[in-house]
């Protein structure tokens, strides 16, 4: 395979008309950045990771990465710019602007009524009081008191699938389900709320969920190489393989290849976006606000959704306890941290990542690993914990 000068590789990628207006000076890395790098690295040999990528922004400019490892064990390719991850629940992100967009053109309100676009949801199990009490809002921020898991059988059997595939399988289950708290007194992480999300942006629109991702947040940012689903043959030879690492009943650890596309299932719009970190680059340079004074680039970020009504997404609906993983309190599917930060993470088969922003600074840290250490949960999960405390604290300033 050829390979290109970092530098150069990232320059090409990001060469879109607004990427091109972002270009300004090179700034200095912040001083925190390299014992990051050192982190990054000793997280991933800890949990056997076989590939992995980080970098962070300001001002939509990337001014520093680093890769390590391979994307694809058995052919040996190592991770480049181009390598494409799993970004598993940020794409939670994406269905919230898309929800965002359809307020904005007052096709709902926030507080419109779930049950009036899927009244299926009335079978669900409520013991607090009507079904008809739970709202888009109560959705978008984790409060509506839907289980966590998608699919909350699974026993380890062979057979099991590893997520429901049609619509109809989810309505099949809501007579077997209940809501776990009075909707709207606490937060409780549902991965069904974004599905359900979905099927009223498919109600509204027409167009199916991830056709309408497509046509009115990707192509208008410019993130060509991001899609759902199997991945585009002419994107194959950059897709990343995921791994995980497992433990057999001898005590005997093995990395295990898992394949490089899998079927994610009626669960797209909660975890389903696959793309390279340049993607996300142009992401986080909306995210940001990153226009320079460009009006064109201002056009097209004020066209995928206003400044005021992202801003109305970082904030909080609820806050969080100290102990909280997630941080301080969550938002509109965007998880709030102290010292104004926002966040999302995501973790599905082998891979797990995280976008990290600073609004107020313009910065931001991306990463995203390939494996998952099944072997050693509580100790990866620490050590991921840490990681990302680790990065907040590179940006909060």
């Amino acid at each position: 395979m050829e390979r290109c000068i970092s530098v150069v590789c990232w320059s090409l990628l990001l060469s879109t008309p607004m990427a091109q207006a972002q270009r300004q000076p090179a700034k200095a890395e912040p001083a925190g950045w390299p014992a990051f790098v050192q982190a990054f690295d000793s997280y991933a040999i800890a949990d056997s990771v076989v590939g992995a990528s980080t970098l962070i922004m300001q001002d939509g400019r990337v001014i520093a990465h680093h890769e390590r490892g391979l994307a694809d064990r058995a052919r040996r390719e190592p991770v480049d710019e181009r390598t494409i991850y799993h970004w598993a629940s940020i794409t939670k992100t994406l269905t919230a602007i898309a929800i965002m967009q359809l307020r904005d053109r007052a096709l709902l309100t926030l507080d419109d009524k779930v049950t009036s676009y899927i009244p299926e949801l009335r079978q669900v199990h409520n013991r607090f009081g009507s079904m008809d009490a739970i709202t888009i809002r109560m959705l978008l921020s984790h409060t509506a008191g839907f289980q966590n898991p998608t699919w909350p059988y699974k026993a380890g059997k062979s057979w099991e699938p590893f997520e429901p595939t049609r619509w109809e399988q989810l309505v099949s289950m809501m007579p077997y389900q209940e809501i776990a708290f009075r909707p709207g007194s606490q937060f409780g992480y549902s991965n069904p709320a974004f599905i359900y999300l979905a099927r009223i942006i498919e109600q509204l629109t027409g167009d199916p969920y991830e056709g309408y991702i497509q046509k009115n947040i990707w192509t208008p940012l410019g993130l060509s190489r991001s899609y759902f689903g199997v991945t585009p043959y002419h994107l194959a030879r950059w897709r990343s393989n995921n791994y995980t690492l497992q433990r057999d009943s001898s005590g005997v650890e093995a990395v295990v290849a898992n394949g490089r596309d899998f079927d994610p299932g009626i669960t797209i719009p909660n975890s389903g976006w696959n793309a390279p970190l340049t993607d996300l680059v142009k992401y986080a340079a909306f995210l940001t606000n990153a226009t320079h004074g460009d009006t064109t680039t201002k056009r097209i970020f004020d066209t995928v959704l206003k400044r005021s009504s992202l801003e109305d997404m970082w904030q909080p609906v609820m806050q969080l306890p100290p102990s909280s993983t997630y941080g301080s309190g969550v938002g509109l599917s965007f998880f709030l941290v102290p010292q104004g930060l926002v966040e999302h993470s995501g973790s599905q088969a082998g891979f797990r990542s995280l976008l990290l922003i600073n609004p107020r600074t313009s910065q931001a840290i991306i990463f995203a690993v390939n494996t998952a250490n099944e072997a050693n949960p509580e100790q990866s999960e620490k050590g991921l914990t840490a990681l990302v405390a680790r990065a907040r604290a590179v940006i909060a300033h």
